[in-house]
């Protein structure tokens, strides 16, 4: 049980989550964009969501700011936190434009605000979800998604309330989180995805 709640940690890890909200956006938009454009859009945020922040953690693991990928303390959180937000602000600056795909631009404000958020809290000694923030956010935009383009995806929420629960109880399981931590932790990623869909829903 241990492996398996450990597995369900690992394969649904916070950096996944932006990206599979930007595929999920394109293979759902019913606007026409070039192929050749979704290709460079997931490549290069791929490369700057996924791949920079884990060259970042091993630099800070090296110089010993951080210890483990799984970030324990609120201390350890605070320069990830930093580097992460920086590199949501390259997204927004050259990626993402909100002429090109203004319901993704949101999206990575709405991320911003959330590890912002996130930052505070661990300035504060507070550790927030961040398994839940992404998990949420993630949620929050899919459902914005369905009403903007008016499209069934129920199957696809309802996958997702499954996944949800299964991140909550392994951070419960493995003592990673209490469950205030986790309820604050979507509070953080559904509120700014909620409040942005204003500006473009």
């Amino acid at each position: 049980m241990d492996k398996l709640l450990k597995s369900i940690s690992y394969i649904f890890h916070p950096l996944i989550m932006p990206l599979l909200g930007v595929i999920f956006y394109f293979s759902k938009s019913p606007r026409y964009i070039p192929l050749d454009i979704i290709q460079a859009k997931v490549i290069s945020l791929f490369i700057l969501t996924i791949i920079l922040p884990i060259l970042l953690y091993f630099l800070l693991k090296t110089i010993g700011i951080v210890n483990t990928i799984n970030l324990k303390s609120t201390k350890e959180r605070i320069y990830p936190l930093i580097l992460n937000g920086i590199v949501i602000l390259i997204v927004l600056q050259r990626i993402l434009t909100p002429s090109q795909a203004i319901e993704l631009y949101f999206f990575f404000i709405g991320i911003l605000i959330s590890n912002m958020a996130c930052l505070i809290l661990a300035i504060l000694k507070f550790k927030a979800s961040i398994h839940m923030i992404a998990i949420s956010g993630v949620f929050m935009f899919f459902i914005a998604l369905s009403i903007h383009f008016s499209i069934n995806i129920n199957g696809t929420l309802a996958l997702m309330s499954i996944i949800m629960g299964a991140i909550a109880t392994s951070r419960l399981h493995l003592k990673a989180h209490t469950s205030i931590e986790l309820i604050i932790g979507v509070f953080i990623g559904i509120l700014p995805q909620l409040i942005l869909v204003n500006y473009w829903l």
